[in-house]
């Protein structure tokens, strides 16, 4: 995949947040605006999802997305889809080369049947997304949970068909650059998985950045 560095410069974003990890986000951005996601120790993995902000029922739709550019994962050129057939937003940087669209959120389900019973009440991404909408009066709930991007996330096919989740291939100061197409709300939660690779097994802050 093609590594493009970004010409904008992080003292003059109009927002700048680290998130730690294994905590939720969610955040308006709006149409033209450029949205930074910096792996700041490597290997940590981004759950993402984003949503029209004008109609909710209007979301990131991975299916439409890996159809639309005959690929099953993100880099500089993908145009997020909704399931609309819009284009929510454009990757316009990369320096990391590759982001997951499949392997999905963790949750109490899958930390159960993919580690071990006792892994069940681990924190989850699924339970950051549903935490992130418990405490904010958007009028996003849990039926507007969906397949996310994993940002910096490494789930190779094997060639049976299977997913794997292997070491990542992100490293300190990688990142990946968007440019909204339209208004959206964006959430995340940056991943708390201690149980398989894509984390380094040790969950670790991204910086959130915006530029107008």
């Amino acid at each position: 995949m093609p590594i493009v560095e970004s010409t904008l410069d992080p003292c003059k974003a109009i927002y700048d947040y680290t998130l730690p990890a294994g905590e939720p986000w969610l955040y308006p951005i709006k149409e033209g605006q450029t949205f930074r996601i910096l792996d700041l120790e490597g290997n940590q993995a981004v759950d993402t999802l984003f949503y029209n902000a004008a109609d909710h029922e209007e979301r990131y739709s991975a299916t439409d997305t890996m159809r639309l550019q005959g690929n099953l994962y993100l880099s500089v050129g993908s145009k997020l889809m909704s399931g609309e057939g819009n284009i929510l937003l454009s990757i316009v940087a990369d320096t990391c080369g590759r982001h997951d669209t499949l392997g999905g959120a963790c949750a109490a389900e899958s930390n159960s049947v993919r580690y071990a019973l006792d892994k069940k009440y681990m924190h989850s991404c699924r339970d950051s997304f549903l935490l992130a909408l418990g405490h904010a009066d958007c009028g996003l709930a849990k039926r507007d949970i969906t397949s996310n991007i994993n940002f910096f996330m490494n789930v190779p096919v094997t060639p049976d068909g299977r997913l794997t989740f292997a070491d990542g291939i992100s490293s300190p100061g990688k990142y990946v650059e968007m440019r909204a197409e339209m208004d959206v709300i964006a959430l995340i939660s940056n991943c708390p998985q201690l149980n398989n690779p894509c984390n380094a097994y040790n969950p670790t802050p991204v910086r959130l950045l915006i530029w107008d």
